[in-house]
C-alpha cells in the first residue's frame, strides 16, 4: 500500500485551549504506542484533509515528526457533528515488520459495465470495505475482484471470490466466506411486480368495503303512530 506522508508539530496546548489550534486552522493529534509514550501533535487542516482522504482511516500514514519519520496508523478521527470538519486525530506508532490490522475497500472491477448490467440489470455492492493483517508494506490499497462473474439475475460476488495479496489475510479468523459483496437484481420486474401487488391489494380492499353491512334507519316515526292506534 502506498503510503502518504503528513508533516506534524509537537503542541504543548493541551485540554480546552486546542480550540485555539482549530481557530489557526490546525488539527490536534496525539501519537501513542511504540516505544515512547504519547506525543501531542497538531498539522495544518488542509494537508491533513488529503493525507486521510488518500490513505482512508485505519491505514498506514508516514509521518514527519520532528524531523524523524514515524509509521503510523490513523486509529480514529474525530469530526465535527455539525460542520462535519475533522477536530482530532489519533495516531498508533507501528513498525515495518509488525503485523497490523487495517480496513481495506473492495472495488468490483468493471463495475457500471458488468455483463449483467449490459443485459440492463442493476448491480448492488453489499459490502465495500473489510478488514485485513499483515505487514504495512504488504497492505494492499484495495482488494479488487473482477466484476465479470455478475452475468445474470442469480449470480452474486462473495468473501470467498476475493483473491488476498500475498502475506495478507482476513482479520477475523471467522469470517463467512459466503458473506455477499455484491448481486443482481432487476429493478424494473420489481418495480412491475411492486405496482401489481399494490393494485390486487387496492382491489381487495374495494371489494371489502362494497360488502359492507349497511344500517338501515329505524321509522321511529311510524312505530309511535301503531301503538298510539
Amino acid at each position: 500500500m502506498s503510503k502518504s506522508e503528513l508533516n506534524v508539530d509537537k503542541r504543548e496546548i493541551s485540554g480546552k485551549k486546542v480550540a485555539r489550534l482549530r481557530a489557526q486552522d490546525l488539527i490536534p493529534g496525539v501519537v501513542y504506542g511504540g516505544q515512547s509514550e504519547p506525543i501531542l501533535v497538531q498539522s495544518d487542516y488542509n494537508t491533513t484533509e488529503k493525507a486521510l482522504r488518500e490513505v482512508g482511516y485505519h491505514s498506514p500514514i508516514s509521518l514527519m515528526i520532528a524531523g524523524k519519520k514515524q509509521l503510523a496508523i490513523v486509529k480514529n478521527v474525530d469530526m465535527d457533528p455539525v460542520r462535519r470538519t475533522i477536530i482530532n486525530v489519533e495516531f498508533q506508532a507501528v513498525s515495518a515488520d509488525e503485523v497490523i490490522t487495517a480496513t481495506t475497500p473492495i472495488e468490483i472491477e468493471g463495475l457500471g459495465n458488468t455483463p449483467a448490467e449490459q443485459a440492463k440489470l442493476n448491480v448492488l455492492q453489499v459490502t465495500h470495505e473489510i478488514e485485513v493483517k499483515a505487514k504495512p508494506a504488504d497492505l494492499p490499497e484495495a482488494l479488487v475482484v473482477s466484476g465479470e462473474m455478475l452475468k445474470d439475475i442469480e449470480s452474486q460476488i462473495t468473501i470467498g471470490d476475493i483473491v488476498l495479496p500475498a502475506g495478507v489475510k482476513f482479520a477475523d479468523p471467522e469470517l463467512d466466506m459466503e458473506q455477499v459483496v455484491a448481486n443482481v437484481y432487476d429493478a424494473a420486474a420489481e418495480a412491475a411486480q411492486q405496482e401489481a401487488e399494490d393494485a390486487k391489494a387496492a382491489e381487495e380492499a374495494a371489494v371489502a368495503g362494497d360488502g359492507a353491512a349497511v344500517e338501515v334507519p329505524s321509522d321511529k316515526g311510524g312505530a309511535a303512530e301503531e301503538k298510539a292506534e
